[in-house]
């Protein structure tokens, strides 16, 4: 162990392709070998500056939202056989997270400019939210490794389902049904107990032809997603821009780590290369609405009334979606009030904590 830490140490002064273990070296190495093949890896939290909250940090993930709902087993939402007896709690929250509602983060934006730029060999995403598409990243350049709500079929005669009905439909809070076969209709995303996307393995080699890998957002916990950076050949840069440092990236000496706040990451990186302007404009277009931009310019409401806000679109939600009794309305009422009561908020709606601070 001493011999591997003292190699880190010494490789971490001596980068040998890069300049120096900076994101300046790294705009430098971009110009200079004219770089032409990145491969992007991201998670959730790309997403979560969005206002989606991810699935699995402790306490503010969507498992966790989904405990409070009282659901035994909150991943049984995302379980196959669950969804076959009950499909219900996965519209309730499907109905949260459809593509539509929330809006690309910069992050998503910075895909789509290096896409525009000519130089997005590939990019793989754990989300399932289709922000990148919504940004304007072509589908034949993303890899949903867990798949996503872009396409959905029926679970037992696989026929596609039409979009504009399926949205439709999940905006309604109803459940889909085939209109071959009767059978449950269920988004393209991966559930525990099914195989993920045939996409996923057909590209998996991909990053051994790349010439810079980026990493995002992302905790490098689940496999096979996980094993996508150590596929990148030595003396390719790889820069992680992440709350933290995950897996084996910062043990070359070419890789670069920016940790901390990731849309602060993204800038950074946009600076570097002296796309910061193009950047901005181009993330602007994702927000066309006047309203929206005046709506966000606009005083923001007191934590109270975010609270009120959210505590009876979820009411309406859950009484809607689930079929829920009253006593559980005020249960749900009850126990949201008490996270008010000490800054719990965050357990519940990690994105309004957020902006409370």
């Amino acid at each position: 162990m001493g011999n591997e830490e003292s190699s880190m140490v010494r490789d971490s002064t001596h980068p040998s392709v890069l300049e120096a273990r900076n994101i300046e070296a790294v705009a430098k190495y971009i110009k200079k070998h004219n770089v032409k093949k990145v491969v992007v890896m991201v998670g959730a939290g790309i997403s979560t500056s969005a206002g989606i909250p991810d699935f699995r940090s402790p306490e503010t993930g969507l498992y966790a939202n989904l405990a409070m709902l009282d659901l035994e087993e909150p991943e049984d939402v995302f379980d196959i056989g669950f969804f076959r007896q009950n499909p219900k709690p996965f519209y309730a929250l499907a109905h949260e997270l459809y593509p539509g509602r929330y809006r690309p983060t910069i992050a998503h934006t910075f895909i789509k400019l290096l896409h525009d730029k000519g130089l997005l060999l590939k990019h793989f995403t754990q989300n399932i939210d289709c922000l990148e598409r919504q940004a304007g990243v072509p589908g034949d350049k993303i890899i949903e490794a867990h798949g996503s709500f872009a396409t959905q079929h029926c679970i037992d005669c696989k026929v596609p389902y039409p979009d504009d009905e399926m949205y439709e439909i999940v905006k309604s809070g109803k459940v889909p049904h085939c209109k071959e076969c009767g059978g449950l209709v269920k988004p393209d995303i991966v559930f525990f107990g099914e195989a993920l996307p045939e996409s996923f393995f057909l590209n998996r080699s991909l990053p051994e032809e790349a010439d810079l890998c980026i990493v995002m957002g992302t905790s490098l916990s689940v496999q096979p997603f996980a094993s996508l950076p150590s596929m990148c050949s030595d003396g390719v840069p790889r820069v992680l821009i992440n709350m933290d440092r995950v897996g084996s990236l910062g043990s070359r000496p070419d890789d670069v780590l920016l940790l901390g706040d990731i849309d602060v990451g993204v800038r950074k990186f946009a600076t570097a290369m002296g796309w910061d302007e193009e950047l901005e404009a181009l993330w602007e277009e994702t927000n066309p609405d006047p309203k929206s931009r005046e709506a966000e310019d606009a005083p923001p409401l007191t934590r109270d009334e975010r609270l009120q806000d959210e505590v009876d679109r979820l009411t309406e939600e859950v009484e809607r979606s689930l079929g829920i009794t009253s006593a559980y309305e005020k249960r749900v009422r009850e126990r949201l009030g008490e996270a008010s009561s000490n800054d719990g908020l965050a357990h519940v709606f990690p994105h309004l904590a957020r902006q409370s601070r």
